[in-house]
């Protein structure tokens, strides 16, 4: 512990933490102590602090911190980080996620917080989910959360124990369960929405871009602000999946334009998604038993003359007059 909050300034620099600048402390009752050390790519620096403020400006951020995502947990005591749009209320065992790069305020009890500064590109946040995460308070008293919170109070104190090796992997296996809290929290926030006024805005969107190739279950999720795996969990007890849904729809506006327009075979098919003729011919005889040339044949001569031969399974014709 350290009674001199520029000598504490000077370790916080040391541990790696990014800059932040005093606010508001009692510099007679000032006791403070810094505890840090790496797990392969994290930075790990546990912190004890009196009662206090502090922030970070635009003057004091870094180009460093640029790479850096930093998840602080509160051990001890009571915060309040604001970030962005983003205030967390934090208790023992919560947890905030926080943009190095940006402004952010602390305001505290006498207080025991442990952060962890990750790699960017180790979490890959998209910049519309971390504009929704930072400076929102993350439970740590259940779920993914809870697990980071109680690996996260004692591993700072057990650093010395690691080799490269299982540092790497213990890194590693940290980092993905910090991935699986942030998406969860994203899950979270989306859920008091209707699971069926949700899945509706989606089956619209579907509608409504069957004709862009790159209409898929990520990019749908990306546009209704979910992961994946929310995605497909909205349709789990749904007849199709997401994808199949998106398959059967489209070959539904192919047959129809076979029927109706002049349209080549490879046009239709390039209009509603299917960049390769030959997957689709597959793809449209093993659901609807012809393949769509000979569909689109028997069409052309059914506007000439009638009756006509339908097309059979092989795509030949067979006579429809008795």
């Amino acid at each position: 512990m350290v009674t001199d909050i520029e000598i504490f300034q000077e370790m916080l620099a040391a541990s790696g933490l990014p800059p932040v600048r005093s606010g508001r402390h009692d510099q007679r009752e000032f006791r403070a102590g810094v505890v840090s050390g790496d797990l392969g790519p994290l930075r790990m620096i546990e912190l004890d602090t009196p009662e206090g403020e502090c922030f970070r400006d635009a003057r004091t951020s870094r180009s460093v911190d640029e790479e850096w995502w930093q998840i602080e947990l509160m051990v001890r005591g009571q915060a309040r980080v604001e970030q962005g749009r983003g205030t967390a209320d934090l208790g023992p065992a919560d947890l905030v996620l926080i943009d190095p790069a940006r402004p952010v305020r602390f305001a505290s009890t006498a207080s025991t917080h442990v952060s962890i500064l990750v790699p960017r590109h180790e979490l890959r946040l998209r910049p519309g989910d971390a504009a929704r995460l930072v400076g929102a308070r993350i439970r740590g008293d259940r779920g993914p959360g809870a697990l980071v919170s109680a690996l996260a109070r004692d591993v700072v104190r057990s650093l010395r124990g690691f080799r490269p090796g299982p540092a790497e992997r213990s890194a590693a296996a940290v980092i993905e369960l910090i991935s699986v809290t942030l998406e969860a929290q994203l899950d979270d926030e989306v859920r008091p929405s209707s699971d069926a006024a949700l899945r509706d805005r989606i089956l619209g969107c579907i509608e409504a871009r069957l004709s862009y190739r790159e209409l898929a279950p990520a990019m749908l999720a990306a546009a209704h602000h979910i992961s994946v795996r929310r995605l497909h969990k909205l349709f789990e007890d749904q007849p199709e999946s997401v994808a199949a849904l998106i398959r059967r729809r489209r070959l539904e506006r192919c047959r129809a334009d076979l029927t109706q327009s002049d349209r080549t075979v490879t046009a239709v098919a390039a209009r509603w998604g299917f960049a390769d003729p030959a997957y689709f011919s597959r793809l449209f005889k093993a659901t609807y038993g012809c393949n769509p040339t000979a569909l689109k044949s028997y069409n052309r001569a059914r506007n000439v003359k009638a009756p006509a031969a339908l097309p059979d399974e092989d795509g030949d014709r067979r006579n429809t007059e008795r």
